[in-house]
């Protein structure tokens, strides 16, 4: 190989290697980009999470509070109807 034909090999060589760091470097920032793009949906999901936790616990307590109501109004109707057999027998008698 002559002196010319070894320097346009070689700048061939460094275009290549040249041309695939790039391709190398864009694929890195792809992922990078990638990277960023997931860790916003994991915030994303982490708020909606917690936001969805917030609302069961309140709907847990307003379960709670209206299971209680409601035994409240069964033992209040249990009266009620003791109450009204009492005065039927009452009268009956």
């Amino acid at each position: 190989m002559t002196e010319t034909s070894t320097v346009e090999a070689a700048s061939t060589r460094l275009q290549r290697a040249l041309l695939a760091l790039e391709e190398a470097v864009e694929r890195r920032h792809e992922l990078e980009r990638g990277r960023g793009a997931l860790a916003d949906q994991v915030h994303t999901l982490g708020a909606d999470r917690s936001r969805l936790a917030d609302a069961l616990d309140r709907e847990t307590a307003r379960a709670q509070q209206l299971e209680s109501a409601g035994r409240e109004v069964a033992g209040r109707l249990d009266q009620a109807i003791a109450t009204v057999r009492a005065v039927l027998a009452g009268e009956a008698g």
